[in-house]
């Protein structure tokens, strides 16, 4: 284990954020655990140490089903954040069991492979429409007219979101998101609050609409959705749908994005993948770890453990480094080379265990598509200019992509 003072991780450098793979493998070589004074974190580089704390119920996404903020040496939020926190408290992604074990199955119910698998022809639809738009215009920003219309739709297609509602989603998802990164500044977590008021606010109605008038959408699924007497609350219902919304398209925005990024610049991959439209399925796999969408996942210490020698006590906070974790040379060869027909791939951007992604199948079913469509209509596609990345270094995407159609 070593201290923070000398390491090339550092969140909020641009040069880091742009490429953080290198002081990945400095960590690694540093120990399985690394203490991080700016963040006030144990960081968790290997992937063996990752997958296996995923699974560990000594550690938790909450502590509050066990401890009172002081009782577990944290200070309490900002009373001002409140909308944010109960907001995000409420969803599974935050919740432990049994809380956590409820909503999950409740929600299973609405969220089933078939449900996912009958959407298959409209995300494939769409996709074909939103590449065909860019075919016309010669190319455009993959990001705004493809990479982002698609997840947002066939989300807001789910929950049952009317379409004149929409342009709504993407802005409040993003402001949210704000404050999963590292030490988020004041005005982030006011956007994320004013967000999530309003986002709560919208989706009430709508529920009180479907209470009483259900569809086959989502949001009816989650009101009839109860088990041997279980049922949730307004609260978990709001909570469920805006994890879904933005769980459901951020990962997938950024995987496509960064995922055409990683194929622009390695050309022989993406040169093998237009003669061979069946790597589709692998190569999505390999993007996902090569340049992962979610580069950190924290959990709470809840009983002391123990890593390589070195005891985190109760009440401290680890940060699982995913983009470590998925170059990690122990388990895949040659982690820095793209590789679309990488056969043995446990990569763990859709996490494991309890929390496992539950949209992950949605997940892969939308960037298949997205890719087939670009690869059948726009097979001379090339980059137009160098992206500029976001400054977020949790969330990774680019703020763009621009490209043409040959």
């Amino acid at each position: 284990m070593a201290g923070s003072s000398d390491l090339a991780f550092d969140p909020w450098d641009p040069a880091f954020v742009a490429d953080p793979y290198p002081a990945y493998a400095e960590l690694r070589a540093r120990g399985r655990v690394v203490r991080y004074e700016p963040t006030d974190q144990w960081l968790v580089p290997h992937h063996a140490d990752v997958s296996a704390l995923l699974r560990d119920r000594r550690l938790g996404r909450t502590y509050q089903h066990r401890f009172g903020h002081e009782e577990f040496g944290r200070t309490p939020p900002p009373p001002e954040h409140e909308p944010f926190h109960t907001l995000n408290d409420h969803g599974m992604l935050d919740l432990e069991p049994p809380d956590h074990t409820r909503i999950r199955r409740l929600v299973s119910k609405a969220f089933t492979p078939r449900t996912v698998e009958r959407l298959k022809p409209y995300v494939e639809g769409l996709a074909d429409e939103l590449v065909a738009g860019l075919v016309r215009n010669g190319g455009g920003d993959l990001l705004t007219d493809v990479a982002e219309p698609l997840p947002v739709a066939v989300i807001a297609e789910m929950l049952g979101i009317p379409e004149a509602d929409r342009g709504q989603l993407r802005p409040w998802s993003a402001d949210i998101c704000g404050m999963y990164e590292l030490n988020p500044s004041q005005e982030t977590a006011a956007k994320a609050v004013r967000a999530s008021v309003e986002f709560s606010e919208y989706l009430r109605e709508l529920i009180a609409v479907r209470r009483k008038e259900p569809g086959d959408d989502l949001v009816s699924g989650l009101i009839a959705a109860h088990d041997e007497g279980d049922r949730l609350t307004e609260q978990e219902m709001i909570s469920t749908a805006v994890l879904l919304l933005n769980a459901g398209h951020e990962a997938t925005v950024n995987a496509t994005v960064n995922g055409w990024w990683a194929l622009f610049r390695n050309p022989d991959q993406l040169a093998a993948l237009r003669a061979d439209h069946s790597l589709v399925p692998s190569a999505i796999e390999e993007l996902m770890r090569y340049d992962t969408p979610l580069q950190l996942f924290e959990r709470w210490v809840l009983d002391d453990i123990e890593i390589d020698g070195t005891t985190i006590p109760r009440g401290s906070e680890i940060a699982m480094l995913f983009g470590s974790a998925n170059h990690d040379p122990a388990v895949f060869s040659n982690p820095s080379r793209l590789d679309l027909t990488r056969g043995d791939n446990p990569h763990i951007s859709f996490s494991a265990g309890i929390h496992y992604c539950i949209g992950a199948p949605l997940a892969r079913i939308e960037l298949a598509a997205s890719m087939t469509a670009l690869l059948r209509q726009a097979p001379a596609l090339t980059l137009a200019a160098e992206p500029e990345r976001k400054p977020n270094f949790v969330i990774r995407g680019l703020s763009g992509l621009r490209v043409e159609v040959g």
